[in-house]
């Protein structure tokens, strides 16, 4: 028994040749369930690990002989494949000219992004570090204009269904349980956010997507890390920089596919599986402006101990 997910309840089987392994002690090394430990100048399994085998990989990957194989998990050895040179690999300046020069951007060409961006934009994402593998992280897709439209069209729908939760009564009704903070987020972000989303769609105006050419819903599992969906999200928003495409975080989404009426019935419509601690929407496309200039950003504190 291993560390469950939706995707997986066993620990994955971990398999050694002997002939091949050389007692270089790597796998004993980096394996943080502790399976290996060396005997008689050879790699061997323990007898009670941490948790059973959670398929990092790490011990199949770093081996230099080939000797160690996982099975399981959603992993095989043909998930394997060889590390490029370190030399190909893009060096620090490159990459902050790359993530300087990505701004939100919400104004996009009347352009289709392709299948094939899309399937790089996910294969990239796909390499996001994860809490417990195998990841947990669920994406939903609408790829072209109407159905992004489609989506906050249904989504403001939901927001007018929903709009108690800003009103008046509610809030006062809550006054003794919210504290201030809470409080000033309903009246002064949630309730102008509701009353835009919902007064320029009626207007034909779509200020929930912008009608972005695609948009990729991350959301998790209950098993999963609520860090996980944000970070497969950040990973595919540098990855569209890098293909050209502009890209925007829409946070405000996700918190009202959680609970609340019609929720279900949205969920069960666009087949999003599950209720997620985390989520993001992101929209790509083509941008329509172009920045001149870039923004420097700051922390809110780095302190050194």
């Amino acid at each position: 028994m291993s560390i469950p997910t939706t995707r997986t309840e066993t620990a994955a089987m971990v398999t050694i040749d002997p002939e091949k392994c050389n007692g270089c002690g790597k796998c004993v090394a980096v394996c943080k369930d502790f399976e290996f430990k060396i005997v008689n100048g050879k790699a061997t399994l323990v007898d009670q690990p941490l948790f059973g085998c959670i398929a990092c990989g790490h011990c199949m990957a770093i081996c230099p002989e080939g000797a160690i194989t996982v099975t399981g998990r959603c992993l095989t050895p043909e998930d394997l494949f060889q590390l490029s040179d370190t030399s190909q690999k893009t060096d620090y300046d490159a990459l902050m000219q790359l993530l300087q020069s990505r701004r939100s951007i919400r104004e996009f060409k009347e352009k289709p992004v392709s299948r094939e961006l899309i399937d790089k934009i996910i294969s990239a994402a796909q390499t996001a570090p994860m809490g417990i593998p195998p990841t947990d992280v669920n994406l939903l897709v609408l790829h072209g204009k109407e159905k992004v439209r489609g989506f906050s069209e249904d989504f403001c729908r939901l927001l007018y269904k929903n709009r108690w939760l800003v009103s008046g009564w509610f809030l006062a009704l809550m006054k003794p349980f919210y504290d201030k903070k809470t409080m000033d987020l309903f009246k002064k972000f949630m309730r102008p956010l509701f009353d835009t989303y919902i007064g320029s769609m009626k207007k034909g105006e779509n200020l929930v997507t912008y009608d972005a050419p695609v948009a990729i819903y991350f959301y998790g599992s209950p098993f999963c890390d609520p860090a996980d969906p944000l970070i497969a999200a950040t990973y595919a928003m540098v990855a569209a920089e890098s293909l050209g495409l502009g890209s925007c975080m829409l946070g405000a989404i996700h918190p009202f596919l959680q609970s609340g009426f019609g929720v279900s019935s949205f969920r069960k419509k666009y087949n999003i599986r599950y209720k997620s601690r985390e989520g993001l929407v992101l929209i790509f496309g083509y941008p329509g402006v172009k920045y001149h200039k870039g923004i420097r950003r700051s922390f809110a504190n780095v302190d050194y101990i």
